[in-house]
Parts: structure tokens; C-alpha cells; sequence
């Protein structure tokens, strides 16, 4: 198929390491031409395999479009591995993920995204589940190395939406979740927190911010403002106004967990 424009230009960081391998496999010999359109003389640079391209001559145009490419590829990645963690692929989690690349991405991003996931769920049968496990866990570290700890929570937020999508949660994809938040540098139990938002009991509300019932008025407020700081929208802005608003989102959910704590306390 002719991919869309979405995920032409600059490559980010996407362009080496294991997802640039397995961007190769999703694309075929459209990543070759990818990336003989942007390494022209007048871009060349070379790939360090930790921040991605060093070079002083992308635009910023470039740059950005780069930083939604990697974003994004690296969803798709990640959401091959959770998708496929109870061993069956339900059209409600691929129907969100279209819907998903459709509101923050695209029509292009919609239906390539859509190829390139089946594409995915290929080469995992082709190498075997231990196989791809691995991979995976390469692709995480590449992340980690990439992206702040922001932009990791908004993707692992929109994995958790995933696995939510069929209405029930299976305790290997939380296994899944949790080894992709571990793989990226992240603390698993913000896997927890994120399973708890937008449910409207004060159980899930303490869940959200992590903390016992039992835990101080000082302890709740202290893990509320770790969340607020780490899930601020301006925290991913870079990423696009379209991922910003999925992150406000997010953001409303935490406050609404707190508003609950605050209430069922007495805090002002």
C-alpha cells in the first residue's frame, strides 16, 4: 500500500535501533525510500542510537513531524504487544486504536496505522511471542532513552485505554502493561493508577493517586502534586495540540479522583 504522509520526512529517533528494524519490516521498501528522502546532502547527519539524529539542518517543521512519527510508531508497537497479551486480538481494541489514530493523528495515520498493526501481529507470530517479547522490551529501552517521562505516561495512557476497550481488563494484559512500564524506566504502578481513573468510587480515587486510605493528609497531597506535575498537558504539547487534549483529558480524571479524597477529608 502507499503510506500517507504522516510518516514521511524526518524519521526521529524511529529511524535506527529496534523500532527502526521493525519500522523496516511494517514498510517494507517504503522505509528505505524514507529514508534516502531525508538523508540528502543537505540533511545529512548521523544516528547515535540514544537521542536519534544529530544534525543542524532539519527544520523544526521536521522535528516535530518526527517526534509525532516516533510517538506514534511507538504506540503501534506497544499496542501489538498488549493487544495480542490474552492471545486474541478483539475488534473493540482495534477499532479504539483506529479511532485513536484517527482523533490524534489522521485519516492517513488511521488506515497506515491500521496496516502496519496487522503488520506487527505478523512478524510476533513469524519470530514467536518469547521472540517478540524481547523485541519489545529493546524498543522500550529506545523510548526510554527518547521520550521524558510525559510523553511515556500519555503512551502508556493510551495503552491502558486499549486494554479497556472490550470492558474488561485481563490480568495479562495488566502483566503486559506493567513489564512495558518497567521496560520504559517507569514505576508499574502507574499502570494501577491509570486502571483507576474515571471510575467514581473513593477506592479508585486513592488508586488514581497511588496511596493508601490509611496514608496522611501530607502523603495524599504530596502524590497528587507528583501526578499533576508529571501528567500536565503542557508536559506533551510538543507532541501536537491534538495529543495535548487527550492528555487534558487524562489530567481532568486525576483532579476528579482528588476532588473526591479532598471532599471525603474535608482538605480545602
Amino acid at each position: 500500500m502507499a503510506f500517507g504522509k504522516w510518516i514521511g520526512g524526518f524519521l526521529g529517533f524511529m529511524s535506527g535501533g529496534p523500532l527502526g528494524a521493525l519500522l523496516g519490516i511494517a514498510l517494507g521498501g517504503f522505509f528505505e525510500k524514507m529514508l534516502d528522502s531525508v538523508n540528502t546532502p543537505e540533511t545529512q547527519g548521523t544516528f547515535d542510537g540514544q537521542s536519534g539524529f544529530q544534525s543542524q539542518h532539519y527544520t523544526r517543521e521536521q522535528i516535530y513531524q518526527g517526534q509525532r512519527n516516533s510517538f506514534m510508531f511507538s504506540l503501534l508497537v506497544l499496542a501489538s504487544y498488549i493487544i495480542k497479551a490474552d492471545g486474541k486480538v478483539m475488534h473493540s481494541e482495534m477499532e479504539l486504536v483506529r479511532q485513536m489514530l484517527l482523533q490524534n493523528f489522521g485519516e492517513d495515520a488511521k488506515n497506515d496505522g491500521n496496516e502496519i498493526l496487522r503488520r506487527l501481529f505478523d512478524e510476533q507470530k513469524r519470530v514467536g511471542a518469547a521472540s517478540f517479547r524481547n523485541t519489545v522490551s529493546q524498543c522500550c529501552g529506545q523510548i526510554a532513552r527518547n521520550m521524558d517521562y510525559s510523553q511515556r505516561l500519555q503512551l502508556l495512557n493510551f495503552l491502558v485505554m486499549i486494554s479497556q476497550a472490550d470492558g474488561r481488563v485481563d490480568p495479562s494484559e495488566v502483566t503486559a502493561m506493567k513489564e512495558c512500564a518497567q521496560w520504559m524506566h517507569m514505576k508499574t504502578d502507574e499502570v494501577d493508577s491509570m486502571l483507576g481513573m474515571g471510575k467514581d468510587d473513593l477506592e479508585s480515587a486513592y488508586q488514581v493517586l497511588g496511596v493508601s486510605p490509611d496514608a496522611s493528609d501530607a502523603e495524599v497531597k504530596r502524590a497528587y502534586r507528583r501526578l499533576a506535575l508529571n501528567h500536565h498537558p503542557d508536559k506533551v504539547a510538543a507532541l501536537g495540540e491534538d495529543v495535548r487534549k487527550a492528555a487534558e483529558k487524562k489530567f481532568q480524571k486525576i483532579n476528579e479522583a482528588k476532588e473526591r479524597i479532598w471532599k471525603a477529608r474535608g482538605l480545602s
